[in-house]
C-alpha cells in the first residue's frame, strides 16, 4: 500500500466527515473515488457524509434561527439570496430543503435563511435528513463513476492514482475558485 493509499484508508472518514460538515462535494467526491479503488467502504463513507452534512446544515439552520440577522449582516452574499430562497420556499414548501444543498450558491446561505422562517425545526430536520442522505448517495456515486471512468480510459489505474487524484482535485479547486470570482466580480 502506497503512502497515499495508506493516507487515505487511515484517515480518510474523519477527513471526509470534516469536509463534509463544512462544505463536502469536493471531499465526497474524492471519498466516492476512494471507494472505488477500494481504499474506504462504501456505507461508511455513505453515513459518514449523510451524518455531517446533516449536522451541517442543521448548525447554519440554527444559525439562522438564533442569529439570522447579525449573520446577513456579516454575509452579504446570504443576505441577496434571502428573496430566491423566500419565494422557492412558498412555491415547493419543504422540500426546498431536500435539494437546497444541491443549488448553486444556496449550500450554506439556504439553511441560515430557512432557519430565519416560521418553518418548525422538526419539519427541517425531517427534509434536511432525505436530502442528506441522497445527497451523500449521488455525490459520492458520482466520485466512484469516475473512478471508475478514469480506469477504463486508463487501464490500470494503480500507477496513475495520484495524478489523477490531483487532476480532481485541482480541477474541483479551480471550479471552487472560478464561481467564487464570477460572484464576486
Amino acid at each position: 500500500m502506497t503512502t497515499l493509499d495508506h493516507l487515505i484508508a487511515t484517515h480518510g472518514y474523519w477527513v471526509l466527515a470534516l469536509g463534509c460538515l463544512l462544505e463536502g462535494e469536493t471531499m465526497l467526491l474524492l471519498a466516492g473515488f476512494a471507494v472505488h479503488r477500494g481504499l474506504l467502504e462504501p456505507w461508511p463513507v455513505l453515513a459518514v457524509a449523510a451524518s455531517a452534512g446533516f449536522a451541517g446544515d442543521q448548525i447554519f439552520f440554527w444559525l439562522g434561527r438564533r442569529h439570522g440577522p447579525a449573520v446577513l449582516a456579516r454575509w452579504p452574499a446570504a443576505a441577496a439570496q434571502v428573496e430566491r430562497v423566500e419565494r422557492l420556499l412558498l412555491r415547493w414548501h419543504a422540500w426546498v430543503i431536500v435539494f437546497v444543498r444541491f443549488a448553486y450558491g444556496l449550500r450554506a446561505a439556504g439553511p441560515v435563511i430557512i432557519g430565519m422562517t416560521p418553518l418548525p425545526a422538526w419539519r427541517f430536520a425531517a427534509f434536511n435528513a432525505l436530502g442528506a442522505v441522497l445527497w451523500a448517495g449521488l455525490v459520492g456515486a458520482a466520485g466512484w463513476w469516475f473512478g471508475r471512468a478514469a480506469q477504463a480510459l486508463v487501464g490500470d489505474i494503480h500507477h496513475a492514482e495520484g495524478w489523477l487524484l490531483l487532476v480532481l482535485a485541482a480541477a474541483l479547486a479551480a471550479g471552487w475558485l472560478w464561481r467564487r470570482l464570477r460572484r464576486a466580480g
